[in-house]
């Protein structure tokens, strides 16, 4: 553990960091699930994904005819607020968003 302005940080090791962001590959994988129950924020847990993905030591599950798959799971859930991954990005949203302002904010997060 390290310290920065007084919060406890953890150091992962190489090995600890490529079996996690093994498990966010498995096919129908909660990248969100699998960071917290490790105790990691999502957005860590993203941000080794991409730099795995980026090194080109792991690629994405590829579909017929070498297509990237686009949804590897859809789970219909009742709550108040929902997680929509999009690629390496999660989007969190309320059941009282729009629909059209959500359907706004995929188009650009697609886009970028």
């Amino acid at each position: 553990m390290r310290s920065v302005r007084g919060r406890a940080i953890a150091t992962w090791s190489r090995e600890v960091k490529e079996r996690i962001v093994g498990e966010t590959f498995a096919p129908g994988a909660n990248v969100s699930v699998i960071a917290r129950s490790h105790g990691l924020d999502p957005s860590q847990l993203f941000a080794w994904r991409r730099k795995a993905l980026a090194s080109g030591l792991v690629a994405p599950i590829c579909g017929a005819g070498g297509q990237a798959v686009k949804f590897l799971r859809f789970d219909t859930v009742t709550s108040d607020m929902v997680e929509i991954v999009i690629g390496d990005v999660v989007v969190c949203v309320s059941s009282e968003v729009e629909p059209q302002r959500l359907a706004a904010v995929i188009r650009t997060v697609r886009q970028a």
